[in-house]
């Protein structure tokens, strides 16, 4: 017979994964439905259309468009990168890159506290009250948390996925993650959001744009860099503990 504690129990566990499995169900039902619609492909051909309700309205454009970009990191659906493209596209890079800015990061933010209501707040106790080498893992990335957000969205090689779930795992405060990913993600979208400013000049050329430009040397160094600065932190801890040992 099930008690009426253990019923509580098995509801509030089933409340928790609740906005995981309709991230997980959109993102699977997106993922097979909006592949033709989310694609360079489709705003090359609807490009007049979205210019045209862009210039007759302008703030319900930019409205509807930060809302289907949230929607689009929140339920990790494809065609992020063509999102950024079109920010660019329809706004200029700027204010195109602070609407891609702020959606993705609103976005990132809802899936993080999905996974930290689900799964997060109990894995990051149980790692709390580990010990051995798991429990110095964690000691190490609490003590330099501002310095490990910055660099997991300035390093191009970590998926946006990942650096959403990975802090909702570390009792990451939720101020540190809106700030380090609002922050930490400047860089590289404005570089595609300039990349989405120049489609005009690519669709006439009838080519596509370059999506790789962000590992070219001139871009890439200089977001490196960043990341170079933002883990100088970590480094000046390490040697000074060495130093006291």
């Amino acid at each position: 017979m099930t008690t009426p504690n253990r019923q509580g129990a098995e509801k509030s566990s089933l409340t928790r994964i609740l906005p995981l499995l309709a991230i997980l169900v959109v993102a699977v039902v997106g993922f097979f439905t909006l592949r033709d619609y989310l694609s360079f492909e489709a705003l090359r051909d609807n490009r007049e259309m979205l210019l045209a309700f862009r210039d007759t309205n302008y703030v319900l454009s930019a409205g509807v468009f930060v809302l289907i970009y949230v929607a689009i990191v929140a339920f990790s659906l494809p065609g992020a990168s063509i999102a950024t493209l079109v920010g660019g596209f329809m706004f200029a890079t700027f204010p195109g890159s602070l609407f891609n800015v702020l959606a993705a990061t609103i976005g990132a933010t809802l899936i993080f506290l999905a996974v930290r209501w689900g799964f997060g707040e109990k894995l990051g106790a149980k790692l709390e009250s580990s010990e051995g080498s798991v429990k110095q893992i964690k000691d190490g990335i609490d003590e330099n948390q501002w310095s490990m957000l910055f660099l997991i969205r300035l390093v191009p090689a970590v998926p946006f996925f990942l650096a959403n779930v990975i802090p909702a795992f570390l009792e990451v405060p939720l101020h540190r993650f809106f700030i380090s990913t609002f922050l930490g993600i400047i860089p590289g979208t404005v570089v595609y959001t300039s990349v989405g400013a120049g489609l005009g000049e690519v669709f006439a050329r009838g080519e596509t744009p370059n999506l790789g430009i962000i590992f070219e040397p001139h871009v890439l160094l200089p977001i490196l860099g960043l990341a170079a600065l933002s883990a100088l932190p970590m480094v000046i801890k390490a040697i000074r503990g060495r130093k006291e040992a």
